[in-house]
């Protein structure tokens, strides 16, 4: 289904000269989600990513998102919120865009590694659980590592840390297993990280996950 079959066509190009009006240029259609329409454009010199609520979403948490990413902002998790606003009763949201690929696809460093533990863990010391993160969409790998999307986060018990590692180094999966290949890794690693994980869990320490890490 196209952007112009879900949202229609003249309201597609209504919303689009909108952005034009607010002084966006070079606006795109870039991905659809079950809540969401993505479009891709620059303002002021910098890449942005615009959010549009579906007009057939069962749901919208664009406003607690909102909320979310101005809370995390100081901590540099998630690409800034430049704003937020409202076109026909359907709510968007703008922010910079995440350079990089998502984990599924990048090529991942030891030190993407060290930056996805510091940036899951500061998740969880806030008590904000992502709930998407062990999917890898979410995860965007680049000169930096950004933890995008969060539509589906709340303040509840976290399990950030355990999710993304567990999807990285415990599960049997396409983004393990050229984990694996990649630092010549063997079954005595994934015993040694499920261990670590459930410290972690149990401690909140980071000193195993860290050391196992560092070995790489």
């Amino acid at each position: 289904m196209t952007f112009e079959n879900i949202i229609g066509r003249k309201r597609l190009e209504r919303f689009l000269n909108h952005l034009g009006d607010l002084g966006f240029e070079e606006v795109r259609p870039y991905s659809k989600g079950t809540t969401s329409l993505v479009f891709l454009g620059t303002l002021d010199d910098r890449k942005v990513v615009v959010k549009l609520q579906r007009p057939d979403s069962p749901r919208s948490n664009f406003e607690r998102e909102a909320e979310i990413l101005k809370a995390i902002e100081p901590f540099e998790i998630t690409p800034p919120l430049l704003f937020a606003g409202t076109f026909e009763e359907l709510p968007y949201l703008v922010r910079e865009f995440a350079e990089g690929e998502p984990i599924i696809y990048a090529e991942i460093e030891k030190r993407h590694l060290f930056e996805i533990a510091e940036k899951t863990a500061l998740l969880d010391k806030l008590g904000l659980d992502h709930g998407q993160i062990q999917g890898g969409k979410h995860i965007i790998v680049g000169e930096r590592v950004y933890i995008i999307d969060f539509e589906k986060a709340n303040w509840r018990k976290p399990n950030n840390l355990t999710s993304a590692f567990s999807m990285l180094f415990v599960g049997r999966n396409s983004i393990s297993e050229r984990l694996y290949k990649r630092f010549g890794l063997g079954e005595n690693f994934r015993e040694k990280m499920k261990g670590a994980l459930k410290e972690y869990k149990r401690s909140g320490s980071l000193s195993g996950l860290l050391g196992l890490l560092s070995c790489l």
